[in-house]
């Protein structure tokens, strides 16, 4: 399991102070507002930035660091994810997982065929949807709802489905 899972993505600046846009990739954006610090990554480095303020817009959300006083300073961070650590994230309840934690999953039928791995999330506004990646295959796409996903056992890295009529063609 990976210790960082990532809360947003700087799109832009706001404002001449450093302030940034933030475009969150975590489920509850309001959840910045507990937020103390976050690691911003650079490509390069990954550096640590205090949260000062944070306001919201539309669907995004815009943050104040400590370290960014300029709009010079912040238009540096366009397009750097930003992160927090396993300690920071919001619990899961059940039946919830980090889109991390799912990545790479051993995906098997319910009468144990390998189908491949789970290669990508795709947030739908209904329902996520899971890629299954196979060499030599087509990619699997599989609704995350309780008629399809049976069982996911993060321990044992596997994920057990129910093909529902029609997710093969």
């Amino acid at each position: 399991m990976e210790n960082l899972l990532q809360v947003g993505v700087i799109t832009t600046t706001h404002g001449v102070r450093g302030e940034v846009k933030v475009y969150p990739t975590t489920d509850d954006r309001m959840r910045f507002k507990k937020l103390k610090q976050v690691l911003l990554d650079t490509g390069k480095e990954q550096r640590t930035l205090h949260i000062t303020q944070v306001k919201f817009f539309k669907n995004l959300v815009i943050l104040k660091f400590q370290e960014c006083e300029s709009m010079d300073e912040a238009a540096l961070l366009r397009g750097c994810p930003l992160y927090v650590t396993r300690d920071q994230a919001v619990a899961c309840g059940e039946d919830e997982y980090f889109i991390a934690d799912l990545m790479g999953l051993a995906v098997l039928s319910e009468e144990g065929e390998d189908l491949g791995v789970l290669s990508d999330v795709l947030t739908t506004g209904a329902n996520d949807v899971y890629v299954v990646s196979k060499p030599g295959s087509r990619d699997l796409l599989l609704p995350a709802i309780k008629d399809c996903i049976l069982a996911i056992d993060l321990k044992a890295r596997v994920m057990r489905v129910h093909l529902m009529a029609g997710l093969r063609d």
